[in-house]
């Protein structure tokens, strides 16, 4: 007997009518000024060849994660409820590592969400995005290593605080399904 668990929920239209308005938009900006219209259209395609490496990893992750749909107990035990120190620190250095622009992982945090990552985790990953590896160099040359090391600290302590504070806020509140 399927439970009320199995059903998918409705999508909405509300992506597919914002593109029909941005490429209607598009349209009326070609007719009345085709330099200006050509020239965002460039910035487009280029902002999308940049993105294009990015999602192609977290694309990468989520297939990766896909193939293994049937452990879940593994994934629970990453960043599910019993995950601890691990999750924490997993979570935590994920963001650290974790390059490009934040909304290309939002598909990935989603599916994970979706997997029973626990709240608290997804906060602390993105809140520890603001570590970036390749300007930590530059920082410390500017306001030197302690300075450095200490923010990098408390950002640290601050993406777990902030991943538990999310988590007790949502506590008791029924997930919002994807498409909604």
């Amino acid at each position: 007997m399927p439970s009320s668990n199995d059903k998918k929920p409705p999508t909405g239209r509300g992506g597919w009518w914002f593109l029909a308005g941005v490429v209607l938009l598009y349209l009326l900006l070609a007719l009345t000024t085709p330099d200006y219209a050509r020239a965002s259209f460039q910035h487009f395609v280029h902002m999308g060849l940049d993105l294009l490496p990015v999602l192609g990893l977290v694309f990468l992750f989520m297939w990766l994660l896909n193939l293994g749909q049937g452990t879940n107990d593994k994934l629970g035990r990453l960043a599910g409820r019993q995950s601890g120190l691990r999750g924490w620190l997993l979570a935590v250095v994920g963001g650290i590592l974790s390059h490009g622009p934040v909304y290309a992982w939002y598909p990935l945090l989603r599916d994970l969400q979706q997997k029973g990552a626990r709240p608290a985790l997804l906060a602390a990953f993105l809140y520890a995005r603001s570590i970036k590896l390749p300007w930590l160099p530059l920082m410390a040359s500017y306001f030197g290593l302690a300075y450095t090391l200490i923010v990098c600290a408390y950002i640290v302590l601050f993406a777990m605080a902030n991943g538990w504070l999310v988590e007790k806020l949502l506590d008791g509140q029924k997930a919002v399904p994807a498409g909604d």
